[in-house]
């Protein structure tokens, strides 16, 4: 099975930047991959999915993000790379990546099986 491992994140103020990474490890197989954030006290949310590199297709942002976040892969490292600009305090929150097994895209948290631990993402002043 599929282990994922965030890092990065940290503090950063309004309108700085952060790259948050998710390395992959373990038996991976045909899979979508996505980020997702959940800010206190709110429901996860997707953030981008990235479809799986064996098939075309686009990267699927958020309305909430869409000018401001980058998403990219490594396939020598097995990383995924979030870059984020243009933050705001609503971006605030724990940030994951996580896996699905197969190619169809979906954007809600309880499709997908495999999740990183997770990485505080604070954009404060």
């Amino acid at each position: 099975q599929v282990q994922l491992s965030e890092s990065g994140g940290g503090l950063a103020e309004p309108g700085g930047s952060l790259r948050l990474s998710c390395a992959v490890s373990g038996t991976t197989g045909v899979y979508v991959m996505g980020w997702f954030r959940q800010a206190p006290g709110k429901e996860r949310e997707y953030v981008v999915i990235l479809p799986s590199t064996w098939y075309s297709g686009d990267m699927h942002y958020a309305d909430s993000v869409k000018d401001r976040f980058t998403v990219s892969r490594d396939a020598e490292k097995r990383t995924a790379y979030l870059d984020m600009s243009d933050l705001k305090p609503e971006d605030t929150g724990v940030y994951y990546c996580a896996t699905r097994r197969g190619v169809s895209i979906y954007y809600v948290p309880d499709q997908y099986s495999s999740w990183g631990q997770g990485i505080q993402v604070t954009v404060s002043s």
